[in-house]
């Protein structure tokens, strides 16, 4: 039995369980800091850890070495910066909103700019005396999202004064379609990356998030900023020896036996054309478990695939139970969501969206276990 099994056998059968084996995070973030070299990995925390847990897994991110982790909000930073200390440095990737520079500043939390509006705001506070933690520079090279256009970058460079005043030490962009290998825009981005960091002699580089990682060394420069590959979840090309992080567990709430005609849930989407047993499940939308899996996702008990029936309520839905044998599942026994049987990327594609969805939307109602 192994310990992500024995953890879940020692469960109560009632109450839905989300067991994340942060083990396997920190392993994850080992193999990828490896496949970066000579570059470092950093770790992309935003988001709870994707929903996951980040006071959980972050103090165990930095015990194994990670040294550089990425939020998206000033929210998120401020949050977990009594649990890194200074022992690392913490950047917000969104940029830095009007009149919140002092707040970075007093917290020595590291700003990515992304405009020179920023930048010069930025500046400001250093001339007015204040001691600034070092910055990132976002640059666009073709997402249109965050960062400074050419035409922004040249009157940067061009402007010692401005410039110098920032303490910068990296230029930052993203890939648009790293999850796609062949795309062209992946080398027009590469080539537009290389010309800004060009125009800023001295800055290291980040550039790849998970999924331009393993596009190739190229993509690497200085810093690689993973998130989803951490979570186990794929992004564009899989990286072999990167681990399942999740497992979702939910109880059946009740088992009957329906007829042929009789219609289930909201709106009689499913009508049974035979005699069927059907358990009731405790999960549904609030949870995170989408509609769209209506009538087309499945549950897990041991190796029976049990379809679903009808709508995903907020609550609740139903699975078919025909082909388990009456007396091997009962009211309180767990069913597999997520786990051996089928990923958080799996149950994505059938609904959909993508694992990135899936995780970040698992609600707070589950049980949480923390291997």
């Amino acid at each position: 039995m192994t310990d992500r099994t024995a953890a879940m056998a020692r469960q109560p059968a009632a109450g839905a369980i989300l067991t994340i084996d942060v083990d396997a995070i920190v392993d994850n973030w080992r193999l990828l800091d490896r496949f970066a070299q000579p570059a470092t990995a950093a770790a992309v925390v935003k988001a709870d850890c994707y929903g996951l847990g980040a006071a959980t897994i972050v103090p165990r991110l930095l015990a194994a070495g990670c040294r550089v982790f990425f939020v998206a909000e000033l929210g998120e930073a401020l949050a977990l910066k009594p649990i890194l200390g200074e022992e690392a440095a913490l950047y917000v990737l969104n940029g830095v909103l009007p009149g919140s520079e002092a707040e970075y500043a007093d917290a020595n939390i590291h700003p990515v700019l992304s405009s020179l509006a920023q930048c010069r705001a930025w500046a400001r506070l250093a001339a007015a005396g204040r001691e600034l933690p070092s910055a990132m520079l976002q640059v666009d090279t073709g997402m249109s999202r965050l960062g400074l256009d050419v035409a922004e970058q040249e009157a940067l460079a061009a402007d010692d004064d401005l410039r110098l005043a920032l303490g910068l030490t990296h230029i930052l962009s993203h890939l648009a379609n790293a999850d796609e290998p062949m795309h062209a825009g992946n080398g027009l981005q590469l080539a537009a990356f290389r010309a800004a960091k060009g125009r800023f002699p001295g800055l290291h580089g980040t550039l790849a998030a998970s999924a331009g990682m393993v596009l190739s060394p190229d993509y690497h420069f200085d810093l690689c900023r993973p998130g989803a590959a951490l979570y186990g979840i794929r992004s564009g090309q899989p990286l072999a020896g990167l681990k399942p992080v999740v497992d979702l567990r939910v109880p059946v709430a009740q088992i009957r036996t329906i007829a042929a005609g009789a219609s289930i849930g909201y709106g009689y989407t499913f009508t049974a054309s035979r005699t069927m047993r059907i358990a009731t499940v405790g999960a549904g939308y609030a949870d995170g478990w989408r509609r769209a899996l209506a009538g087309k996702g499945f549950a897990f008990f041991g190796d029976h695939r049990l379809p679903i029936l009808g709508r995903v309520s907020m609550d609740s839905f139903s699975v078919d139970i025909s082909a388990v044998a009456a007396g091997d599942i009962a009211e309180g026994d767990l069913i597999e969501l997520i786990g051996p049987h089928q990923s958080a990327d799996e149950v994505a594609a059938i609904a959909g969206t993508i694992g990135y969805e899936i995780l970040t939307s698992l609600g707070r109602r589950y049980r949480r276990v923390y291997l």
